[in-house]
């Protein structure tokens, strides 16, 4: 690679599409996320730059690191989650941008680096030498484990449907055949996704891992300062980019004329509407129930999706 290569290479992962763009986008949507469930609450709700003064005040604190903790896990954990988040982004816009970029496979690539914010979530709360932190990092592996399940059962329905594991050949199926939601298997698959979107950003009713209530924050609750905020950056990236990588896998195609663009634009804010209504209608399951939930009820729809995609309906 030439110097003009690297540049576009670190230009695309650090300020557009990557990681400057995302999270300001993301946090902007945080603020939403809040202001919608005021007004369903009939609250005010915060002004639009409290979720960045949120977090230029805790990138402004010190990290404090537990006595006892796992130094290195302690550290790097919340580095991972940001690095996983702001690839991710990377090859999610890239593809709204440019559908007919990427690479062979990037749709697998993509699933790997999402579930980065969950491992260090685990690996942050087993080194921090807390109980709370060691109960979160439990659930959430557990929920990881049950989850993801349904999350690769629902991508899997669409690559069977287009054929193809690129972003690029996915846009050219819908481009010539309509979504993928249209059909009886991605109506199963689109609503396995969501569900399990909502789990991966850890919404309500499956905030389990961190629980205030009862872990006060779980794998967070001995974080402070930059490493918090870096945990919280990397959520608000994710509800941003989850929401198009759905509406770009199931609902799209994006063609660039004006029309296709506001098409994407009220598909994109149907599917964060309805995360916020259900995180704000609904209370949080205990473990058991949600292992109950997602394997015997979310994996079970997504493998119905998947024999219905097989048999192409």
């Amino acid at each position: 690679m030439n110097i003009a290569q690297v540049s576009l290479a670190i230009l695309y992962t650090l300020i557009f599409p990557g990681f400057l763009f995302t999270a300001v986008v993301g946090l902007l949507l945080t603020w939403v996320d809040r202001k919608v469930a005021a007004i369903v609450q009939s609250r005010i709700g915060p002004p639009w730059f409290q979720p960045f003064a949120d977090i230029g005040k805790l990138l402004a604190k010190r990290m404090m690191v537990p006595r006892g903790a796992q130094r290195v896990g302690f550290i790097a954990a919340p580095l991972l989650s940001i690095i996983g988040a702001t690839l991710a982004s990377v090859i999610v816009f890239r593809a709204l941008f440019n559908p007919f970029t990427g690479f062979m496979g990037d749709l697998i690539v993509l699933i790997y680096l999402s579930t980065l914010p969950a491992i260090s979530l685990i690996i942050g709360g087993a080194s921090s030498r807390s109980p709370f932190g060691a109960i979160g990092a439990s659930r959430e592996m557990s929920m990881v484990l049950a989850y993801e399940v349904g999350f690769l059962l629902a991508l899997i329905t669409a690559v069977v449907k287009a054929g193809s594991i690129r972003f690029m050949e996915i846009h050219i199926y819908q481009t010539l055949n309509g979504s993928i939601a249209w059909s009886l298997s991605g109506i199963l698959a689109l609503a396995v996704f969501l569900l399990c979107m909502q789990a991966k950003l850890g919404f309500l009713p499956f905030d389990i891992s961190e629980a205030d209530t009862e872990l006060i924050g779980g794998p967070l609750a001995e974080y402070s300062g930059v490493g918090l905020a870096l945990f919280k950056l990397a959520r608000a990236m994710m509800f941003f980019f989850l929401p198009v990588m759905a509406v770009l896998i199931f609902l799209g195609p994006v063609n660039g004329t004006i029309l296709s663009i506001l098409a994407f634009i009220v598909k994109l804010l149907a599917v964060l509407v309805l995360l916020i209504l259900i995180k704000t209608t609904h209370a949080r399951l205990r473990l058991d129930q949600a292992l109950n939930f997602f394997w015997a009820k979310v994996a079970v729809t997504g493998l119905i999706g998947l024999g219905l995609a097989l048999v192409g309906l």
